[in-house]
């Protein structure tokens, strides 16, 4: 049976979604003010689109994702330039592990094969609201004109509104913590500096973060991530204090120094980060409307710190493709299981961010670790530094195999090397306040 879908957003979690329903052979249109990148090849602003210039880390999720349901994305973002990260197995075989890119470079790639779908359109218009007959929807209202649908996706993000009104106020908000980053690109002289993982470096200070990810051909992002409870480091968005935090940041200037790497830009400031999750119900407790279904971070936010966005955005498309192939135009049933699946799968990874973040800006603020509640998740991975006995099931909570309840079963060991006086050791550099100094006296000679 050919199901109408009609597809608010068309970033990529909308744009993957259309393509998979369309490949299925369903008819879809996909609807975003964004008319697409510029036929010129110059920069696109993706306007109200936050993240789309900020870092970005791609999980082996996303791959797997694009290769099921939108392959002909996976071999564009490849042309594009996209690097898959090659990680060998004990048994001589490789898997990805994840792709080096930007996200211009990502949404570039899946955009030009979602133009030559067959079976989906992309329409550039302001959508109105959600119209309904007989307690459920019907279609979408775009600039005044209705387009009718079985099923209404909304994949407008974190800051769509034309449906929020129908939804629980849900679980999270702000973090307390904020970032501004930057791009460089490496020279070709130089080599490739120290990596934490596959995917990226990560300094921890006294009181704030630095995180590096690496794109494609030589390109990264130099994050700095600090909390929003006081006011001394907002000066990091001013270039010249940037530069001066990172040449005072020994892991940092690694690389950012000038016979590293070369700038790209300006410095980016980002808003206070969210950890936000909502499921499909409504304040009622029943779902918000049967026939609209929500998709990507307007039901699964959470800091970028574990790179975990599109991670989860892109499942959730892939569950959803799942729950249709099974239940066709029974939208009902199709929303009770994908609301139960999120509440299972995504609501989880919410709830560890929403611990881990804030336990880390009370550790900032200079409070010692809390010992009586539950320990969040980075603590119990820091402490196999000393008891590598922790570190059995670092693997399938990292690589996002297994939830964070997996952490659970060494709780208690983590527990035990902290009562015993350990605590992890910060990276060599400032402390939060000799890098304020640093910032205050780069923004007052500028």
């Amino acid at each position: 049976m050919v199901v109408k879908v009609a597809v608010i957003g068309a970033g990529p979690t909308g744009l993957v979604t259309g393509m998979g329903f369309a490949r299925r052979g369903h008819d879809v249109v996909a609807v975003d003010r964004d008319p697409g990148p510029p036929v010129d090849g110059s920069p696109w602003p993706r306007r109200g689109v936050m993240q789309f210039h900020h870092a970005h880390a791609f999980r082996a999720q996303v791959g797997d994702v694009l290769r099921a349901e939108a392959p002909t994305a996976w071999d564009a973002w490849l042309d594009l330039g996209g690097e898959p990260i090659e990680m060998p197995l004990p048994d001589g075989r490789t898997v990805t592990a994840g792709v080096r890119s930007r996200r211009e470079t990502f949404e570039r790639a899946v955009r030009s094969a979602a133009v030559g779908q067959p079976g989906l359109e992309l329409r550039t218009g302001h959508v109105d609201g959600v119209t309904v007959r007989g307690g459920r929807a019907q279609g979408i209202r775009v600039d005044g004109s209705d387009l009718e649908a079985d099923l209404v996706v909304d994949a407008s993000g974190r800051s769509g509104r034309v449906n929020r009104h129908l939804r629980s106020a849900g679980i999270g908000g702000e973090c307390g913590i904020a970032y501004v980053d930057r791009a460089y690109r490496l020279r070709p002289v130089a080599s490739m500096p120290p990596m934490t993982n596959a995917v990226a470096w990560q300094g921890n200070y006294s009181g704030f973060m630095v995180l590096v990810f690496l794109h494609e051909a030589g390109i990264f992002s130099a994050l700095i991530i600090r909390s929003t409870a006081n006011r001394d480091l907002l000066g990091l968005k001013h270039a010249r204090a940037f530069e001066a935090a990172s040449s005072a940041i020994p892991g940092l200037a690694a690389w950012t120094s000038d016979d590293v790497a070369e700038a790209l830009g300006d410095v980016l400031p980002g808003g206070p980060l969210l950890n936000v999750y909502r499921g499909q119900r409504g304040p009622s407790g029943d779902l918000a409307l049967p026939g609209l279904v929500f998709v990507g971070d307007s039901v699964c936010t959470t800091t970028p710190i574990f790179g975990r966005g599109l991670a989860t955005s892109l499942t959730q498309v892939a569950e959803l493709l799942r729950l249709v192939d099974e239940h066709g135009c029974d939208v009902q049933s199709v929303g009770e299981a994908l609301d139960a699946w999120d509440e299972a799968r995504m609501r989880p990874w919410v709830e560890d961010h929403i611990a881990m973040d804030h336990a880390q800006a009370r550790r900032w603020a200079g409070d010692d670790i809390d010992l009586v509640g539950r320990l969040p998740s980075d603590l119990i991975l820091a402490a196999a530094a000393r008891d590598p006995s922790i570190g059995e099931v670092a693997g399938p909570y990292l690589s996002m195999q297994a939830l964070p309840g997996v952490l659970d079963s060494v709780e208690e060991r983590a527990r035990a090397v902290y009562r015993s006086g350990w605590r992890p050791q910060t990276d060599p550099g400032p402390t939060h306040d000799e890098l304020a100094d640093v910032v205050a006296e780069a923004v007052a000679s500028a």
